[in-house]
């Protein structure tokens, strides 16, 4: 079973990729909803982020408000910086241990992880190969705008993620997904029909 990162910088057209692949009957794993999950009460990280960065952080019910998490460390590298290197190993052991278990499944014949700080947290260095989602700084800004976020907010999210081009340098495949999603599918289905072949292959 290969095993594939699918990363690219925020609003880069990521989500629209792995939607595409699962419709193909790709298994995607979703890193960024295990990084909400680990964090949740009675998981790995919670109690470990909650002493890191205080209850001021938590909603009335104890759960991590992530709206007031992401106001601490977007503001401050270090705080992200910490949030991460809490966060990440705990997320890396339940994506391996997904992998494990599609491949006792018998599951298809290449997987994929979808996490926007791929390279970053180190994972892309244990999977065969990475895909690499990316459209113009532009398209990114208005996306994020869309989204409701301010400028500084969109400026300090940017700047919090490693610049495309050497996302792009390490990626084993590219998709550009700064035109229609017509040709956004296209590009995706290519990249599943050369993939398949490569198992049959192998």
């Amino acid at each position: 079973m290969q095993r594939y990162g699918l990363t690219g910088g925020i609003a880069s057209g990521k989500s629209a990729v792995a939607a595409m692949l699962r419709e193909l009957g790709f298994r995607v794993l979703d890193a960024d909803a295990l990084g909400h999950e680990v964090i949740e009460p009675g998981n790995p990280a919670y109690d470990e982020v909650v002493h890191e960065f205080g209850t001021g952080i938590l909603d009335p019910k104890g759960h991590v408000d992530r709206k007031k998490l992401g106001a601490v460390v977007f503001a401050d590298r270090a705080k992200l910086d910490r949030l991460n290197a809490i966060v990440h190993p705990s997320v890396e052991r339940a994506i391996f241990e997904k992998f494990r278990e599609w491949e006792r499944d018998g599951g298809s014949d290449a997987v994929f992880v979808e996490a926007a700080l791929l390279v970053e947290a180190g994972y892309d260095k244990k999977l065969d190969g990475m895909v690499v989602t990316w459209c113009t700084p532009e398209q990114q800004r208005e996306r994020l705008r869309a989204r409701g976020l301010s400028k500084e907010e969109i400026e300090r999210r940017i700047a919090a993620q490693m610049p495309a081009a050497e996302k792009l340098r390490r990626a084993t495949e590219k998709i550009d997904c700064s035109g229609p999603l017509k040709e956004t599918r296209k590009q995706v289905e290519e990249l599943a029909a050369k993939l398949r072949k490569q198992t049959a292959l192998h």
